[in-house]
């Protein structure tokens, strides 16, 4: 594989140099910072690059936002991305902003890079359109979506109503569909309203927010 290499720790860097090399890649780019790293994505057109998160000069999110930047010049060009630590805002923005059909995307924490067959194999699979993410990283994912939710505190019964609000239905219509009265569903539909904190507005426009909230998550 062609591979491009951002990462300011010029010792990792020039030990993913080696090792890549030595695996029979070739490494046709290898810098320290954003901007170079989409100049090297948009020059050698790269079957994946390897992204440092913090980079100079603020060393918080220059990798991921070059990762974007190189993606959006060069579409689906495959990027692996390394992490000191668990960042999981980075990790959503990654798979929101860059994660388009038929381009690689990884996610993994540097200590993953000792173990050399696992990481060439992650890198592999990201050059080949592939999504890895390292387990620590998809179990605080989902812990932090259990938790941003908004729609966690809706019973079984209560989400069936909103699926069907969804589909445009009247509280009449859901009624019959759930072979309840029409009261039933008032109140249901006051629940939903009250759990996800939907301010007091006329009915039709907190029915259309309702919706929208369940149709984000």
């Amino acid at each position: 594989m062609r591979i491009v290499i951002a990462d300011d720790a010029v010792l990792l860097r020039e030990g993913l140099v080696r090792l890549l090399t030595e695996s029979g890649h070739q490494v046709v780019a290898a810098v320290g910072d954003g901007e170079a790293l989409v100049k090297a994505v948009v020059e050698h057109r790269p079957d994946v690059s390897i992204v440092d998160v913090r980079m100079p000069p603020t060393h918080t999110d220059e990798g991921l936002r070059a990762a974007v930047e190189a993606r959006r010049l060069v579409p689906r060009t495959p990027i692996l991305v390394l992490s000191q630590y668990v960042e999981v805002s980075y990790a959503d923005d990654l798979l929101d902003t860059t994660g388009g059909p038929g381009g690689g995307i990884g996610y993994l924490l540097k200590d993953r890079v000792a173990a050399i067959d696992e990481f060439l194999d992650a890198l592999r699979r990201v050059a080949a359109g592939g999504t890895v993410l390292d387990p620590e990283v998809v179990g605080q994912l989902f812990a932090r979506r259990r938790r941003d939710d908004p729609l966690r505190e809706l019973t079984p019964r209560e989400r069936e109503v909103l699926s069907l609000m969804a589909e445009g239905r009247s509280n009449t219509a859901i009624a019959r569909a759930l072979v309840v009265s029409d009261g039933a569903v008032e109140k249901h539909v006051r629940n939903i309203f009250t759990k996800l904190t939907l301010p007091p507005d006329t009915e039709q426009h907190r029915r259309v927010l309702a919706v929208l909230t369940y149709l984000r998550n």
